[in-house]
């Protein structure tokens, strides 16, 4: 009858053993290659996100497509750092700006999500006038290169000052803060 119960016992323990192994195995595949979460750091995004928002950096869209202007993404920017900016030119547009509006391959962009704090700036431009070339040295993006700038632009380090980001150094993008969770919500 020991014999039995001591059998029966490390089958039970083999089963959790699998169980355990197969959800690792799981969470690791996830991780690598789908979803991993992030933590903002910093107001370079503001308004948009806030310091300590934490988002879900979903890595599939960029298996199968490039990063479209607009898009908020995660990208190493130094071996032990990563950054979230949004993505305002890729490669082979031109792109400046003057009196305060985006100019990409010279038309004007709007910028909905810097609505807010424009109306802050009582008529002060919230983006300084510059084109991409003073800033990179470059007429345009270059081919697997984006440029890239936080919402919140007169406190944001970006390409003005670290030049374009190689889109195989982007994690992934995100559009949804999920905590704290009084303030969830998808962002554009």
């Amino acid at each position: 009858i020991a014999l039995i119960k001591g059998v029966e016992f490390v089958k039970e323990l083999f089963s959790w053993v699998k169980a355990l192994v197969v959800a690792l195995v799981i969470a690791f595949i996830i991780r690598t290659f789908l979803f991993v979460p992030v933590i903002v750091d910093g107001e370079s995004m503001m308004p948009t996100l806030h310091n300590a928002d934490r988002m879900i950096v979903n890595k599939v869209p960029y298996y199968f497509n490039e990063p479209e202007r607009g898009d908020i993404v995660v990208f190493h920017a130094t071996e032990t750092r990563d950054y979230i900016k949004r993505v305002i030119a890729v490669p082979g547009d031109t792109m400046y700006y003057k009196d305060d509006t985006l100019y990409v391959n010279d038309k004007k962009v709007a910028e909905p999500y810097l609505k807010e704090y424009k109306a802050q700036m009582s008529g002060v431009p919230l983006t300084e006038d510059f084109t991409l070339e003073e800033r990179t040295g470059e007429t345009t993006v270059p081919k697997g290169k984006v440029f890239v700038m936080g919402d919140n632009r007169q406190n944001s380090k970006d390409s003005r000052d670290i030049g374009f980001v190689d889109e195989d150094q982007i994690v992934g993008t995100t559009n949804f803060v999920f905590y704290p969770f009084n303030d969830l919500r998808s962002v554009d």
